[in-house]
């Protein structure tokens, strides 16, 4: 079947009821301003990344089908019904309803083109707006049905909310992407500037302090905490005596808690120092010997490392093999 007919060929039309009539015929005007609004929502629907948005323009331009079908008839046949129906136009009113629950409330004029698909379909709004125009001239000659009134009048207010709700997704989700693009971004920054997890720091810490243990031939217990005085990391090494275990963990919570090295807390607590008594506190765990040491990053303490298994100054050099790698 050919596109071309010639039938057109000297201005004229047909009908759906088959008709004759120029094509500036105030039916043609409206059906034809619709297949524009059509052709307007075919570039929304295109644009659009949201199913759910596809979906209902797919629905309104079967609708717009129907209803250009009505427009396009002039004397209804007994046996024949329009086909936009009030079905039609509860549905329509019904989606307004739900969209509405959805939307952000505006209290000033829209401006188009927040989003590509909410343009595209505020283009096919007032193209709509521009057939209602056509159809009330139209009534004033041609005998319309009032369900074309109301599907049109609806339809203009469904694509409102449609645009908006569209086009209020499509910010939020870049809003989104940004800001989680911004994360990542701090994220890898961070990780350029080796300002890795406490927990990757801390091992290294632990690896190096062991091997300065293996080294002098002494098993040993390192313990890693952060700022808080909580336990990081903790490795003890085979045959470490059982009382290392808390006393790495302690001398760590120490040095963190006191902003120094516990070899310097040693001759803070004596008689008339500025920490007399402090061993009587903190529930015993505060410890006053060498093998505890604070961690810092940017001129703050940010943890500490404590070591216990050998003599103090042992412990103290195993320390400083980790802290060294900090």
């Amino acid at each position: 079947m050919k596109v071309y007919t010639k039938t057109g060929d000297k201005g004229e039309t047909s009908l759906f009821s088959r008709e004759r009539v120029p094509k500036d015929h105030v039916r043609i005007q409206v059906y034809g301003t619709l297949d524009e609004a059509s052709a307007a929502l075919g570039m929304a629907k295109a644009l659009a990344k949201q199913q759910w948005v596809c979906e209902k323009i797919e629905q309104v331009q079967q609708d717009l089908i129907l209803l250009c079908g009505d427009l396009a008839t002039l004397e209804l046949k007994k046996d024949r019904q329009y086909l936009i129906t009030e079905g039609h136009i509860a549905s329509l009113e019904q989606q307004i309803d739900e969209l509405e629950e959805k939307r952000i409330p505006q209290k000033y004029f829209i401006t188009p083109g927040a989003s590509a698909v909410s343009a595209a379909i505020d283009l096919a709004r007032s193209i709509v707006r521009r057939a209602e125009r056509a159809v009330v001239t139209a009534k004033r000659t041609e005998t319309i049905p009032q369900t074309v009134f109301l599907y049109m009048n609806r339809l203009s207010d469904f694509l409102f909310v449609l645009a908006r709700c569209a086009e209020q997704e499509e910010i939020i989700a870049a809003a989104t992407r940004g800001v989680l693009g911004a994360l990542q971004e701090a994220v890898a920054d961070g990780a350029r500037k080796g300002e890795g997890s406490m927990l990757a720091k801390a091992k290294q810490v632990v690896a190096a302090a062991e091997q300065k243990a293996v080294e002098m031939g002494i098993p040993m217990v390192i313990a890693v905490v952060d700022q808080g005085g909580n336990l990081v990391l903790q490795e003890r090494m085979d045959n470490s005596v059982l009382a290392g275990i808390a006393l790495a963990v302690d001398k760590a919570f120490t040095a963190v808690s006191l902003k120094m090295p516990t070899s310097e807390v040693a001759k803070a607590v004596q008689p008339g120092q500025p920490l007399f008594g402090l061993a009587s506190n903190g529930q015993g765990r505060y410890v006053v010997f060498g093998g505890g040491f604070p961690l810092e990053a940017g001129g703050q303490v940010v943890g500490a490392i404590g070591v216990s298994g050998g003599t103090v100054e042992e412990d103290m050099a195993v320390a400083k093999a980790g802290l060294a790698v900090w």
